[in-house]
């Protein structure tokens, strides 16, 4: 669907161009961070007003309380999250989008610049379903009447942009204007009304819908019905009240979010090691500091499922060497669960069934 989708629409080659303008940005980078002289543990999200810099906050306070800093950093969103775990120094975690990860993984084989953006990133853990949020003015009643609008998808390198792309031509939606700016911009210009409506992708509830400037007699939800969407996508609702100007249910689609890492050896060198340990420990933190997290985290972590991994994708050795019982770390709390049988690669073998042991399957 996706290689079809995208020999259509031509937007393959601006994806690309955008992973290696990044690559070029992430790699500029290393030479001052390289000097720092502390061991630094960094994990990418997006925005300020999204849900991944909250999941983010959420682990890097689990990870306080033991008494290890991890720094939450904003980003453009998922492809620039990718690729900064695969290029950016010091950076051993991203939350990414599951279509990004479909859509890199699907053009990969024929397309040597897409095998060498991905080649050593890894699945940390799987995370929830994101909803994609169309805020749209009332006299937008339904996806088909996004035609001739002006829509804005989000800034290019986000994985709200990526989906957007993919939901209007799958939709076979043609507005009028794509305009790619950030959510924050996009909602003050709806209001201003300069556009007809907004993509944005994130785990409800979002904060940038949770304004009370948002009109209920000028903006509503648009549902997203269309059956090739339903398809190739998650179905979702998001619930009567989720915001203040919604007061109905509203059917959607969703995407999985995923933290991701990359594969470091630790007898490569001490930089690999440090990073290792880094990720083995957050997998731990996470593992043992589950429930806590879906108590007193963001709403979101309610509804995250350890053991759905995406496919096509392996889980770190990092990842699995802090799910052992016997890994050498202060505040964990082994639990007791039966092995469960796989046919997977050893790598996610290994995890689901550590997952399994601690909270259940």
């Amino acid at each position: 669907m996706l290689r079809r989708l995208v020999g259509k629409m031509g937007m393959k080659n601006s994806i690309i161009s955008g992973v290696f303008g990044l690559c070029v940005l992430v790699a500029g980078g290393l030479t001052a961070t390289a000097k720092a002289q502390q061991f630094e543990k960094n994990v990418l999200t997006g925005g300020p007003n999204g849900t991944y810099i909250q999941i983010g906050r959420d682990m890097a306070n689990v990870a306080s309380a033991c008494g290890l800093d991890y720094t939450v950093r904003e980003s453009a969103g998922s492809l620039e999250n990718f690729l900064g775990v695969r290029k950016r120094r010091n950076t051993q975690f991203g939350i990414v989008q599951s279509d990004v990860l479909e859509y890199l993984n699907t053009f990969a084989s024929n397309d040597p610049d897409i095998a060498r953006a991905i080649r050593g990133v890894r699945i940390a853990f799987p995370l929830y379903n994101e909803e994609v949020h169309i805020l749209a003015s009332k006299d937008v009643a339904s996806l088909s009447e996004l035609n001739g609008r002006r829509v804005a998808v989000g800034v290019e390198d986000s994985g709200t942009f990526l989906t957007s792309s993919l939901v209007l031509d799958l939709a076979n939606i043609q507005p009028s204007a794509r305009v790619a700016v950030s959510a924050t911009e996009s909602l003050a210009r709806l209001k201003d009304g300069d556009i007809d409506a907004l993509f944005y992708v994130a785990g409800a509830p979002t904060k940038l819908f949770q304004d009370e400037s948002i009109d209920a007699e000028r903006f509503h939800l648009l549902p997203i019905d269309d059956p090739t969407l339903e398809s190739v996508y998650v179905s979702a609702t998001i619930p009567a009240g989720t915001y203040p100007f919604q007061d109905a249910a509203t059917d959607v689609v969703a995407v999985k979010a995923v933290l991701m890492t990359y594969e470091y050896n630790p007898n490569r060198n001490q930089y690999h090691r440090e990073s290792c340990k880094a990720v083995s420990d957050m997998s731990n933190l996470i593992l043992t500091n589950y429930q806590q997290l879906r108590e007193v985290g963001h709403p979101k972590w309610k509804n995250v499922d350890l053991t759905d991994l995406p496919p096509g994708w392996d889980v770190s050795d990092c990842v699995n060497e802090g799910l052992q019982d016997d890994y050498p770390m202060q505040c964990t709390t082994p639990g007791e669960m039966p092995a469960t049988n796989s046919l997977e690669s050893a790598a996610n073998d290994a995890y689901r069934r550590r997952i399994c042991e601690t909270i259940g399957c």
